[in-house]
């Protein structure tokens, strides 16, 4: 304990360092694994709230907010996407520019209009924002955008995707009064049309990533002029119905030496243009093609064979794609990290296996929708011998109706390292396979068996000591497999139950008495748990803070505030 602060926070940052930005694989925020470490002592606790920099404020935390600025003072990143208000909202923004924060990232989404007095407000205390994301904002006007620049002039990231108003003509004058603009989404804005994107790129000297998508009046000679302004753009977004072998396109997109992601997403892509990114040999890292049409094998594996540094690749829907295709590309992905091939309906099996064999960092793979488990055994067996110690760790097999508990042992024997796997709609899976797959992937955090109607009870004679999140919602188990979830998985966070309609509170109580660490339940539509079981677990499990409740719960508003007031909320 006598080690400085700056070895400890050194020591718990790396906690988090297997994490990509501030939430888990399943979307919550990561800093909860500091809970822990938190209790050890007041020196530890200090340490962990100066570590906290985002904060995700909802509702239910509005009353607490000071107490939290105060707990938290180095907070650089506020998520308030979830204000239902829009009154709150404005006094929240205000209540903010009081505290001395360091606040560079601001998130407001969800919202009917801009907050506009809030914002002016904020602007006073963090005129040096240099992230801000205004989406899904029901009406956003011309003045809005004319206060976001002036309040906030050293924007580096601005998302104004998903709005319904045309403030093409605002856009235009915003680009002059924002000169540090590095990335910009402005999806969803279909008045946006070729002289506004011209504009912009040529207004934003530093700008490196544009996304848009769902802007109908954009064409691809509008693109190919504004970015031929911007060489040194590393990321273009765009789901347009372009011209994919338009020549004036092509030579604009090869142009862009220093690019390193391309999303053409639901867009018409030829191959002559992959092949074209292939020839001029772009450093890409990271390639969406999701429901793209135009395009084909002869397309795909020029660009593969060529650029073999890729650590991203989306192909869903390429429905062109083949197990052997999948064997021979996968000779080029030495680097690949995550791959989407789902609803790539013809793949098998051996498509996986391919994958697992010759892609040593692979780490996610999603294979939803597909033909796993149509295969015979005969057809992969030599391929499954030389797949060793594989490091994946994500495993996404949702809707895979062949799928068989003989697939999955053998997915069991050759992934130790897996963390998530889902299994949503996998019809043919029993009791045996899964408990199988618990027992030999002992690192499993988060497993989702929705809807998996094979599955009627789960028995686990060992423990499940890292499983967190266990999603059994729609399953047909009753309080037989809640008590055996009791005692095997006393380490879970999350347990949702939605639409298990044999539980009963019985059940439901022996989880929470003996998962010390439960954070959140879902009982919707469980109509066999008595409503009143939720009073009672609320104050069990003081670990829970968040309670999905069984019909019929009479929730009054002092009973709401009551159970906020032990830190958890009841919906």
């Amino acid at each position: 304990m006598s080690l400085p602060d700056e070895c400890w926070e050194s020591i718990f940052k790396s906690l988090l360092a297997v994490h990509d930005g501030d939430y888990d694989y399943d979307g919550r925020d990561i800093h909860r694994y500091f809970e822990s470490l938190s209790l050890v002592s007041k020196h530890f606790l200090s340490i962990t709230n100066r570590l906290r920099s985002s904060l995700t404020i909802s509702d239910p935390t509005l009353p607490f907010l000071p107490n939290l600025f105060h707990r938290f003072p180095n907070l650089t990143s506020l998520h308030l996407t979830r204000i239902t208000k829009p009154t709150d909202l404005h006094a929240l923004l205000c209540q903010i520019s009081i505290f001395p924060f360091n606040l560079k990232s601001l998130k407001i989404s969800n919202q009917p209009t801009i907050p506009a007095n809030g914002l002016q407000t904020l602007s006073k205390t963090f005129p040096s924002l240099t992230s801000l994301t205004c989406s899904n904002i029901l009406s956003i006007h011309d003045y809005d955008l004319v206060l976001i620049s002036d309040s906030f002039p050293f924007l580096q990231q601005l998302d104004l995707s998903n709005t319904l108003k045309d403030v093409t003509v605002a856009l235009n004058a915003m680009a002059l009064n924002l000169p540090n603009l590095r990335k910009v989404n402005l999806s969803g804005h279909y008045n946006i049309n070729d002289s506004m994107l011209l504009h912009l790129c040529i207004n934003s000297q530093f700008l490196q990533e544009i996304v848009i998508f769902k802007s109908s009046f954009i064409t691809h000679h509008g693109i190919a002029t504004a970015i031929r302004h911007r060489p040194a753009l590393r990321s273009l977004s765009l789901g347009l119905c372009l011209n994919g072998s338009n020549s004036n396109f092509i030579d604009s997109l090869v142009s862009l030496k220093g690019l390193t992601c391309l999303d053409l997403s639901h867009s018409a892509v030829s191959d002559h243009l992959l092949s074209s990114l292939a020839d001029k040999g772009l450093p890409l890292r990271k390639l969406i093609l999701q429901a793209c049409r135009g395009y084909s094998y002869v397309g795909i594996f020029n660009l593969l064979s060529k650029c073999q540094n890729f650590q991203y690749l989306d192909l869903q829907e390429a429905y062109f794609l083949n197990d052997l295709h999948v064997l021979e590309l996968s000779s080029f992905l030495g680097d690949l990290v995550s791959i989407n091939i789902s609803k790539c309906t013809s793949l098998t099996n051996f498509a996986l296996f391919s994958l697992l064999r010759n892609c040593a960092s692979l780490n996610e793979v999603r294979m939803e929708y597909t033909s796993i488990g149509k295969d015979s055994e005969e057809s992969y067996n030599t391929l499954i011998n030389h797949v060793v110690n594989s490091q994946l760790k994500s495993l996404h097999l949702a809707h895979n109706r062949w799928l068989r508990d003989e697939h999955i042992y053998m997915f069991a024997s050759i992934l130790p390292n897996l963390q998530l796997l889902d299994l949503r709609d996998c019809w043919g899976l029993s009791e045996e396979g899964i408990s199988h797959v618990l027992r030999k992937c002992s690192k499993i955090r988060y497993l989702n068996l929705t809807n998996c109607v094979g599955l009627e009870i789960l028995r686990m004679n060992f423990e499940v000591s890292s499983l967190e999140v266990l999603n059994l919602s729609e399953c047909g188990i009753d309080d037989t497999s809640l008590y055996a979830i009791s005692k095997s998985c006393v380490g879970l966070l999350q347990l949702d139950l939605g639409r298990c309609y044999d539980v009963t509170e019985k059940g439901v109580r022996q989880v929470v008495e003996s998962c010390t660490q439960l954070r959140e339940i879902n009982l919707q539509e469980c109509r066999k748990v008595a409503a009143d079981v939720v009073d009672s677990m609320v104050f069990i499990r003081p670990s829970l803070r968040k309670i999905t409740a069984p019909p019929y719960f009479p929730c009054s508003e002092s009973k709401r505030k009551l159970f906020l007031r032990h830190g958890c909320h009841v919906c």
